[in-house]
């Protein structure tokens, strides 16, 4: 749906990203990634047309984005920006209306989105009445009001307790599933490995990695295998693998097993079941959060 074709930003002698591409897949969540600075928010405000690159191309359903194409984007930037001063159901009306929606159409739109939250109570309210997790809550709904095709939520969860961020996921997901292709950029690799399905890495204005989730996570893999057994001794070392740790755990004993090259989880368990009680066996795939912090920091 989306594709960004080796996008290049300077500021000065800076490059705040250097022959960046990422192609987004439609009805996805794509994960922009990365640490501070690395060029994350420079990427989508040029996918916005915020600002406009030194080189490269953005294209959307085939064609070179436009500033009407932008008018269809729902984007939730990470800077917060609600007018204080503005009275909840205004400032909502307001922002659709920028939207290209009608007056009748928002606010019918809107009464939906405030009761399925438990909002109603707010229209009246002024902004600035708001907690950072109420404001953020009209913000998002605001965001995704116009039932954009494509949304860029950066950093969505920010103020949110773990009862409203659960419902902000719940609701991202929704989307999805209805049609949205959603560009989530967040720095929660939980939020992750739950909800996306593809991801870019970008570090230090370079692409680092982009691909499929759990391909990216298989790939960082080291061929592990976790096994709980019941015996009242450790493993003996196997032919197909070879025990990288062994330590009993109420009751049981859990083995970290490197599976040797060439053999199969069942040649592995083969191998188990005739010296020991199997209680579970799982690989061990590692979790966003270790790929992040091994492609960042080298560690």
């Amino acid at each position: 749906m989306l594709e960004c074709k080796h996008i290049t930003k300077s500021f000065g002698t800076f490059k705040a990203l250097d022959d960046v591409s990422v192609n987004v897949p439609e009805g996805k969540i794509f994960g922009l990634l990365g640490p501070n600075g690395a060029g994350k928010t420079t990427l989508i405000r040029i996918i916005n047309r915020i600002t406009i690159p030194t080189a490269g191309e953005v294209i959307l359903n085939g064609k070179h984005v436009d500033d009407e194409d932008v008018r269809a984007i729902g984007y939730l930037p990470e800077e917060r920006g609600l007018f204080k001063k503005m009275k909840v159901g205004e400032q909502s009306l307001y922002l659709a209306r920028l939207k290209g929606m009608s007056t009748a159409a928002a606010t019918a739109e809107l009464k939906k989105w405030f009761i399925r939250f438990g909002i109603q109570s707010w229209w009246d309210k002024k902004v600035e009445e708001l907690s950072k997790g109420m404001a953020q809550k009209v913000q998002f709904i605001t965001t995704v009001l116009h039932k954009p095709q494509l949304l860029i939520l950066d950093e969505p969860f920010s103020g949110f307790d773990p009862v409203n961020a659960q419902i902000i996921r719940d609701e991202i997901l929704r989307l999805r599933d209805e049609g949205a292709t959603i560009i989530l950029s967040t720095h929660n690799m939980e939020s992750v490995e739950e909800l996306c399905d593809n991801i870019a890495l970008i570090n230090k204005s370079h692409l680092v990695v982009t691909g499929g989730t759990d391909a990216i996570r298989r790939e960082y893999g080291s061929n592990q295998v976790e096994v709980l057994y019941r015996s009242g001794e450790p493993l003996a070392q196997g032919e197909a693998f070879s025990i990288s740790s062994d330590d009993e755990l109420k009751g049981t004993r859990r083995a970290v097993l490197d599976v040797t090259e060439g053999n199969s989880s069942r040649q592995v368990l083969g191998e188990l079941i005739r010296s020991v009680d199997v209680v579970s066996y799982r690989e061990l795939i590692p979790r966003m959060n270790d790929i992040f912090i091994k492609l960042v920091t080298g560690k």
